[in-house]
């Protein structure tokens, strides 16, 4: 089968995947095998094709928002049928009996795996995954607006739980990339007023065409938003947006950190933090949390934009991303 190879993390820069000839996966015990249509590619995947990410496994297949059919299931693999169409999140496994698993945190499992990190991913032709850690896909979805459901959507998702937003809120977006032009759908759904703080003018009309009370910089300069606000959760991967987020929060607000890497977050007075103020992050997801959002992403609907490159062009992709050259969320397309 095709697959995008990283052999060894390396700036996206310099197009380190490698479109390659590899054998095809075998289902063991449990297992279901996708023929992949396509793969939503994440600002997770930069982190782990830059080495942001400490690597796992080498080579690698990249890739953890995964949409295909079931071509072949592995023994004692019954809960779907061949042909079944279906999606492979992040969340590749868990070993089910930690302390964590068993306290319904599976997210936290001492012993997970991940799609496209720890395992192979969905830059490829076909991919493996465990049934009891695929979804559905809703039928009123299309392969190409599903797949950045399975990572931006169901993170997304999980951020707004924890940032504790509720109808009538106020919820500032720090970044406006897949997971935020997902998020901002279901939270307008909920009655939330969403304020959008992104550099990018694309950026901001994108959020002002999605629902946004207010979209700008944020900058200091007459730029804020013009009111306090009860949560806010920073999607983009910048330490130093803490601060400056903390200080639009009303006492008792929430901020929520929803990336799996971030740069160094700048020391801050405690002012910052005193008046009840909360910092916490978003760790992974359950299945119980992809189960929900994708429930609710139907009945919204919830409608992705997507900018769409062929396989052989996975390193285009991550470079547009990293450039934040994508409105919405790119997908790789395995097959038409």
């Amino acid at each position: 089968m095709k697959a995008c190879l990283l052999r060894a993390p390396a700036p996206v820069s310099t197009n380190p995947l490698v479109l390659a000839d590899v054998p095809m996966p075998v289902p063991s015990a449990g297992q279901v095998l996708v023929r992949v249509s396509a793969c939503g590619v994440c600002r997770t995947d930069l982190h782990v094709v830059e080495g942001e990410l400490s690597p796992r496994k080498s080579p690698l297949i990249p890739g953890h928002q995964v949409v295909g059919v079931i071509e072949q299931r592995g023994e004692g693999a019954r809960r779907f049928r061949v042909g079944d169409r279906v999606g492979i999140a992040w969340l590749h496994e868990t070993d089910g009996v930690c302390e964590y698993c068993r306290a319904g945190q599976e997210n936290l499992c001492e012993h997970a795996t991940f799609t496209g990190y720890v395992v192979d991913g969905g830059y490829a032709e076909y991919a493996l995954a465990p049934e009891a850690f695929v979804y559905p896909i809703p039928e009123s979805f299309s392969d190409l607006d599903a797949a950045p459901l399975l990572c931006a959507g169901i993170i997304g998702f999980r951020a707004l739980r924890l940032s504790g937003i509720g109808p009538g809120g106020r919820l500032g977006f720090y970044g406006f990339g897949a997971a935020a032009h997902v998020a901002i759908q279901v939270a307008r759904h909920w009655g939330v007023e969403v304020y959008a703080f992104t550099r990018d003018a694309a950026h901001q009309r994108l959020a002002l065409d999605l629902g946004a009370a207010w979209a700008g910089s944020g900058k200091a300069n007459g730029h804020g938003p013009p009111t306090l606000l009860d949560s806010a959760i920073i999607f983009a991967p910048a330490g130093e947006l803490v601060p400056a987020a903390l200080k639009v929060l009303r006492k008792g607000g929430t901020l929520v950190l929803a990336g799996i890497h971030m740069s160094t977050i700048p020391a801050m007075d405690y002012d910052l933090l005193y008046w009840e103020r909360v910092i916490r992050s978003v760790a992974n997801n359950t299945r119980q949390d992809g189960e929900d959002f994708l429930r609710v992403a139907a009945e919204i609907p919830v409608r992705t934009q997507v900018r769409v490159f062929p396989l052989a062009e996975a390193n285009r992709a991550l470079n547009a991303l990293k450039n934040d050259e994508v409105r919405g969320a790119a997908v790789i397309q395995v097959r038409g």
